[in-house]
């Protein structure tokens, strides 16, 4: 399959052709309705407007959940928002999708979206691991806010961004939540190079065929672990042990 080929400049194309309803139920991976999720979401959400609610669940599902490269299994389950919320860690997919369902949860319309970015301050070890310092369907999610939709990306918990010197990806769920291109010292950081459109469930299928094309190494690594297994790593250690020696 030609994966490049699935790239645009729109940062909105539906690609799954999913209507507004579809941001609102819960999905296969997007499973709103968990249980686990209900009780985050109702703990953590509390009162007030849809933004006073979203904004709540933002900082708790960003600083709650470490981010983690390494440790997700590309099997289904470990997609899952549910799963993910348990296991306390996840990928920047796997955020994504836990921001969705705990803002479904709360009655606020939530989709998927995706994009390719290069990281110009990843690891040595990751980029060695990946092959690349480009993240291909890196993921962030579109929030509905007073009629239109608003970026939140969750991914990078704040001890993480403290350990590589980056400023905290703040929300005021008015603008958009996006990497930052430089960090505190004036250095190159995340560069946005194209958009892989938005879904209202995490494509998984589409994602590990991806990842298969762009990561053989890293994903060969991650399908071939045990359920309770792991790579191994510590992507905010090797950060600042990086950022410490230049």
């Amino acid at each position: 399959m030609d994966y490049d080929s699935f790239t645009t400049p729109d940062d909105a194309l539906v690609r799954d052709g999913a209507d507004f309803e579809a941001y609102r139920r819960p999905g296969d991976l997007i499973d709103s309705e968990h249980p686990r999720i209900v009780a985050y979401a109702r703990r953590v959400a509390g009162e007030g407007s849809d933004r006073d609610q979203a904004l709540r669940l933002y900082y708790a599902v960003r600083d709650d959940l470490r981010y983690d490269p390494y440790n997700t299994l590309m099997k289904r389950e470990a997609y899952r928002a549910s799963t993910t919320l348990a296991a306390g860690h996840g990928y920047c997919v796997n955020k994504a999708g836990v921001m969705a369902a705990v803002c479904r949860a709360a009655g606020i319309p939530a989709r998927v979206g995706y994009a390719d970015v290069r990281n110009h301050m990843t690891t040595q070890r990751l980029a060695e691991l990946m092959g690349s310092d480009v993240f291909f369907y890196h993921g962030y999610t579109d929030v509905w806010l007073e009629g239109r939709w608003v970026k939140a990306t969750s991914a990078f918990n704040r001890e993480l961004t403290e350990r590589f010197g980056l400023k905290p990806l703040d929300w005021d769920a008015v603008g958009d939540s996006i990497y930052h291109p430089f960090d505190l010292s004036g250095r190159r950081h995340m560069e946005y190079l194209a958009y892989r459109g938005v879904f209202a469930d995490i494509p998984f299928d589409e994602i590990r065929g991806a990842f298969r094309h762009y990561y053989p190494r890293m994903t060969r690594a991650q399908e071939e672990m045990p359920l309770d297994g792991a790579l191994g790593g510590d992507f905010g250690a090797e950060g600042a042990a990086e950022a410490k020696s230049k």
